[in-house]
């Protein structure tokens, strides 16, 4: 029987699951991907109002919503779509950091059983120092059958393979 301490060493050289490993050098500028589909339930809906305490009467009052809001539902949290949306790109790339968001709009509102999907976009990259260039992509949130509900534009630090000679 192996040990505990030899089974963990030899697991060292399997390749992580969902994790990516591309660095600067290997961002394309132009290329697009599209994540699956999630549809956003009521409760999970609740659960994330009740984590934030966010208990606005437009997600979080059925009565509200239906009788005095403007779309006569209930909305999912506007941060709850950009959370999802963005999740389900992640790309867990061990070789790269967030930076930060830019040009973040909520285009549509997105209500209690739809279903998301997003599209994301590499749009620039430049150098930023001797260790890291900077990487820009777009998020694209998409609701039910293709309308735009949220756009982002996410910003990371990416290392390089390669590292611009000083000088």
């Amino acid at each position: 029987m192996m040990s505990a301490e030899n089974y963990y060493a030899d697991d060292r050289d399997v390749p992580l699951y969902n994790v990516e490993t591309w660095l600067y050098e290997d961002f394309e500028i132009g290329q697009k991907v599209r994540s699956i589909r999630r549809t956003i339930s009521e409760g999970e809906a609740m659960l994330f109002n009740s984590l934030v305490m966010d208990n606005h009467p437009y997600v979080a009052d059925e009565i509200f919503a239906r009788d005095e809001g403007m779309f006569g539902r209930r909305l999912v949290a506007g941060a709850m779509v950009f959370s999802y949306g963005l999740g389900l790109m992640a790309n867990n790339n061990v070789n790269a950091f967030s930076y930060g968001y830019d040009k973040l709009r909520f285009i549509r509102p997105v209500f209690i059983g739809d279903t998301i999907y997003t599209v994301r976009t590499n749009l620039t990259k430049e150098p930023k120092n001797d260790e890291l260039g900077l990487v820009r992509v777009s998020y694209e949130v998409f609701k039910n059958e293709g309308e735009l509900a949220l756009y982002a534009e996410h910003i990371q630090t990416v290392k390089y393979r390669d590292p611009p000679a000083k000088g």
